[in-house]
């Protein structure tokens, strides 16, 4: 089995007690970030997960609507297991569940080995490449998303929270009626992940809460948690949140984005340069060369659904070309404008539906084959980047993107080619399965005249 160390399961079990915690729910990540789990009863903790608990390995590629995907020792090797054990660092009270408390689970095979298809694994890889430069990568995440409330006779059954126009960095009841949004941050704040500020995004029915940096891990165990919780939360009031990436043809998409920078072992910022005249290291020039280089790749992993390349285009304050600005929201990759300890890169590829995971892990992928091989960065865009000679364009839909990532070997060994494999089996049939259905669209197009 694992070396996972268990002498702190008891210890652990006596501080949940007295905390008034009887039920801890173990959760990890499947490929498309949902929390799989188990609620564990606290009178049994340490017995229960001192030799892990025991998942199904295809719970990863299970989809949305309840499919299982095979992938290479999944369904055809008939159904083996997986076995998570809790991190302990990552024990949290649940706010708005009396006496319940999560904690994040690592992934292992029952020989001991690390599951490689999961998520947590592949970002903790990448990692560990950094420090064994002297490098510690650091991320803050920011999440879009909508909060639909129920619409009898709609063709989806729901409509958009507060629906109005205008709201656009605003807050209070006027694109918040019944203060959902205050609500959520309030609890959100309760439950260590660091959130700091929230307001009303572009779009009606649609909001961004903020959290703060940290130690790249860490940050995606907090986006995780986020968007579990944000769901959760609109669920108790009997509503719908989406971090779906573009829901509405005729509103704007939810995006994922993540404030990346780098600092040394002693925690000294190492994107700055004074005396140059951006103001940026090498450092930093080559993490922009590397993540441009290999942007048709991560692609596939920032913006993982057939829904996402909807997203992008034009006038959308979405990425549609390979590019990167300085304080420029048009660009793919916006430096903003701080500088000194604050200097940082802004990666505006992905979209809220994103394993937070994978989406911080291609970024660093990106960034560190980048520092390895000096790649450096073309000329920075000026002005309203989205003129198709300036740049080349990003993939136009999910098989360019998943090609692209198969393509990809330097991507492809930084994030395991068991995952690798995995991820593109799960996703080429999800492509698949939307190529043969027929849609609302093709109804409306079609049905009357032909």
């Amino acid at each position: 089995m694992s070396h996972f160390d268990t002498s702190g399961l008891a210890p652990a079990r006596d501080r949940l007690t007295e905390d008034g915690i009887d039920v801890v729910r173990l959760g990890y990540s499947d490929l498309i970030g949902v929390d799989r789990g188990r609620d564990v009863l606290v009178s049994r903790f340490d017995r229960t997960v001192g030799g892990g608990v025991a998942f199904c390995r295809s719970v990863y590629t299970t989809t949305p609507l309840g499919g299982v995907v095979d992938f290479n020792g999944g369904l055809s090797a008939g159904l083996p297991d997986i076995v998570a054990f809790p991190d302990l660092d990552t024990l949290q009270a649940v706010p708005w569940e009396p006496g319940v408390a999560h904690c994040i689970a690592d992934v292992f095979n029952p020989d001991g080995t690390p599951s490689q298809e999961s998520p947590r694994y592949v970002l903790r890889q990448l990692v560990e490449q950094f420090a064994a430069l002297g490098l510690r990568p650091i991320v803050g995440p920011e999440l879009e998303f909508y909060v639909l409330e129920p619409a009898e006779g709609t063709p989806t059954g729901w409509r958009r929270y507060g629906e109005s126009t205008g709201h656009v960095y605003t807050t209070g009841r006027k694109g918040d009626p019944e203060n959902t949004l205050l609500d959520a941050l309030r609890h959100l704040g309760n439950y260590g992940l660091e959130v700091v500020a929230a307001n009303h995004e572009f779009c009606s029915g649609q909001y961004e809460i903020n959290m703060w940096h940290s130690d790249a891990l860490d940050a995606a165990d907090r986006a995780h948690r986020f968007k579990d919780a944000v769901k959760e939360l609109a669920r108790r009031r009997g509503q719908l949140a989406t971090f779906m990436p573009k829901p509405f043809n005729d509103e704007g998409g939810s995006g994922f984005h993540l404030h990346f920078s780098i600092v040394d072992d002693a925690g000294a910022p190492l994107f700055a340069d004074p005396a140059a005249e951006d103001g940026l290291s090498e450092l930093a020039r080559w993490a922009i060369g590397g993540i441009l280089a290999h942007a048709p790749s991560i692609a596939a992993i920032a913006n993982p659904t057939v829904n996402s390349y909807k997203r992008f285009g034009p006038d959308t304050l979405a990425p549609w070309l390979i590019d990167w600005g300085l304080d420029n929201r048009s660009a793919m990759l916006r430096v903003p404008p701080e500088r000194g300890g604050a200097t940082r890169l802004e990666l505006r590829l992905g979209d809220a539906s994103a394993n937070s995971y994978l989406a911080i892990a291609g970024m660093l992928a990106g960034a560190l084959l980048g520092i390895r091989n000096k790649i450096e960065p073309p000329e920075a865009l000026v002005g309203y980047g989205y003129d198709t000679e300036r740049a080349e364009m990003l993939p136009q839909g999910l098989g360019q993107a998943l090609d692209a990532l198969e393509r990809d070997k330097e991507i492809g060994d930084l994030l395991g080619t068991p995952f690798v494999e995995a991820f593109l089996a799960y996703k080429r049939d999800e492509l698949q399965r939307f190529q043969s259905a027929v849609t609302d669209w093709e109804f409306r197009e079609y049905a009357h005249h032909l």
